[in-house]
């Protein structure tokens, strides 16, 4: 081997690019998609053999490219959308790098085909991996471009070995043309496998309301039955989508797209704002599902981070990072049954009954409390004793032939009146729409917890000076860090000082974090800091503890309740943020509709 420098070739150099951005099929796809959605395409056909290995081919009805361009277009750098330097601080389409055509030619056999708008007849051009192509010859094709790409990485079999089986390559093929369809309603967007029809889907308008039909075709109805909408600007940042209620969350980050000016980017600061904005309603472990679009001005994102485009830089990221958990955070916290206005007016809560928080606790003697059978509770009415629900107020009136309902009451509030309490566990009551079941400790453990929560936010978190200071040794750049926040973390209730290069003693924690572990919160703080710049590490454990004592203080099962202090237990949880999931994830209340019951009983059949 010699250590002589040398050029390499151009053939070698493209294959090496190619390593970068082309992975399977699917990444050849991302590529074409993205140059016929910056031709200004609304029509854009794939059509794939075996996976896409022995054939992905990418049809659209853009501009097209001039004869003259098509053999340029093959060239390494070589690119229409940006011509200076100064244009990358301003990128507002998806492609730019000029690398995808020349790197997905030198790996497979490749041929363009198309037909400017201004020109009367269209020409194409084939390459094989060689590093001159050949020159264009007139060609059968409508305005737009179509490019065929067949046997992948036939030069190279190195990397062939590492595609997968057909059915494989198939499903990442299908996720990205998802993600992209996703993207953009605005496109009709047409998948084929071995001349079957995966999808084929017209251009929608998101004034018409039909983007919704979209979404349930390309991630399944259950997401939007349990997504809340959102729409969010300021200080020129907008964020708008869905996001899924706790209780819909996965075992996998498998419903999560996130689009930055239309382009589909995977970000750790986008993650962690997410993460953050779910951290006290998700059960661990799990992951949220959401579909979000955020939209900037160009200049504030930088788009030429990664080869592939998967990942931005923010010029703003703090502001960013906190826009986005904020919109998220108070989404969720309105929830899908709060109240915004005031609280609810009327029958049937006694005046003067007890508040939720008159609730005593009852210790759980049996062990398996559910498996006791507990009658639904009965009160005494004006007519003598009898069901609850019969005294309370009634819903909308049914047509016991048809079915259908009548005007239903508008005065109910969202999570209705108190019915009855069932084997001691739940709460049932009667919305303006169907029925509700609320557990009644994740509901009042959610009450709680967020009451303790204001509480502690109300003053200072105040320190607890440690007995035996505890001494840690880091490296010296976080022993800088360190120094450099002193202030920061003393408001955060943890007294610090440094000792010497790579030493830092701990003198005091939080006091509601009393026997914690002081070096490693230490340490998980300092990684926090190097990671995003700050750390709600100390909120989090605070907020640990008092979702525990908002555990213990809840009312237990077999805890008989008064309709009283049921319909309080409902005002109170209209009132609460958050109050869909319990601190632990579970959710706190379940609605079946009208039409959901009616199809148990058959009704209207």
């Amino acid at each position: 081997m010699t250590n002589r420098i040398r050029q390499l070739p151009a053939q070698l150099v493209n294959q090496i690019a190619a390593g970068e951005i082309v992975e399977r099929p699917a990444s050849v796809a991302k590529e074409l998609i993205e140059n016929s959605l910056d031709a200004g395409a609304d029509r854009i056909e794939i059509d794939a053999e075996q996976g896409g290995i022995k054939l992905l081919r990418v049809s659209d009805n853009g501009v097209g490219i001039a004869r003259e361009d098509l053999a340029l277009a093959l060239c390494r750098h070589a690119t229409s959308k940006i011509a200076e330097v100064t244009d990358l601080q301003s990128i507002a389409t998806l492609g730019f790098r000029g690398e995808a055509l020349p790197s997905i030619a030198s790996v497979s056999r490749l041929e363009i085909s198309s037909r400017h708008r201004g020109e009367d007849q269209a020409w194409s051009i084939r390459s094989d991996g060689s590093e001159q192509p050949g020159e264009p010859v007139p060609a059968s094709c409508p305005v737009g471009t179509r490019v065929q790409v067949r046997d992948l990485f036939y030069n190279t079999p190195a990397r062939r070995k590492f595609l997968r089986t057909d059915k494989t390559e198939l499903s990442h093929l299908e996720q990205l043309a998802r993600r992209v369809a996703l993207a953009r309603c605005d496109v009709r967007f047409r998948l084929t496998h071995n001349g079957r029809v995966l999808f084929d889907l017209p251009p929608v308008a998101e004034a018409d309301g039909a983007v919704e039909n979209r979404i349930k075709k390309l991630v399944g109805a259950g997401f939007l039955e349990h997504a809340l909408s959102l729409d969010q600007t300021a200080v020129g940042l907008r964020l708008r989508g869905w996001v899924a209620n706790p209780g819909f969350s996965r075992s996998q980050s498998d419903l999560q797209f996130f689009y930055v000016n239309g382009r589909v980017v995977r970000d750790k600061l986008v993650a962690h704002a997410v993460r953050l904005a779910y951290q006290d309603v998700l059960h661990q472990g799990r992951h949220p599902a959401y579909l979000l679009y955020l939209e900037l001005p160009p200049m504030l994102v930088d788009s030429n981070v990664h080869p592939a485009k998967h990942e931005v830089r923010f010029r703003e990221g703090r502001q960013v990072h906190d826009f986005i958990f904020r919109t998220l955070h108070r989404r969720l916290a309105e929830g899908g049954a709060r109240r915004e206005a005031a609280p609810v007016e009327g029958p049937p809560p006694v005046v003067g009954g007890p508040p939720v928080g008159s609730v005593q606790p009852v210790p759980e003697e049996d062990p398996e409390p559910r498996q006791r059978p507990v009658p639904l509770r009965t009160t005494a009415g004006a007519g003598g004793h009898r069901f609850s629900f019969e005294s309370q107020r009634p819903g909308p009136d049914r047509d016991a032939e048809t079915g259908q309902e009548s005007r239903a009451d508008p005065e109910l509030p969202p999570l209705g009146y108190a019915l009855a309490q069932l084997q001691g566990v739940y709460i049932l009551a009667q919305a303006v729409d169907g029925l509700v079941v609320i557990d009644m400790h994740a509901a009042h453990e959610r009450i709680g917890y967020e009451r303790l929560k204001q509480s502690w936010e109300q003053g200072e978190i105040r320190g607890q000076p440690l007995l035996v200071p505890v001494m840690v040794q880091v490296a010296p750049w976080e022993a800088d860090l360190a120094e450099s926040n002193l202030d920061l973390f003393r408001r955060l209730g943890l007294g610090l000082d440094r000792m010497g290069e790579g030493s830092l003693v701990v003198r005091e924690i939080p006091a509601l974090l009393q026997g914690a572990d002081a070096e490693r919160l230490l340490r998980d703080l300092l990684s926090d800091f190097a990671e995003h710049g700050r750390s709600e590490r100390i909120r989090e454990e605070i907020n640990a503890v008092l979702a525990t004592m908002a555990c213990h203080g809840s009312v237990r099962a077999n805890r008989r309740l008064e309709v009283e202090e049921m319909n309080a237990l409902l005002r109170d949880l209209e009132r609460t943020e958050r109050a869909d999931q319990c601190s632990h994830g579970r959710p706190t209340w379940i609605k079946l509709s009208g039409q959901e019951l009616d199809r148990l009983f058959l009704r209207g059949r």
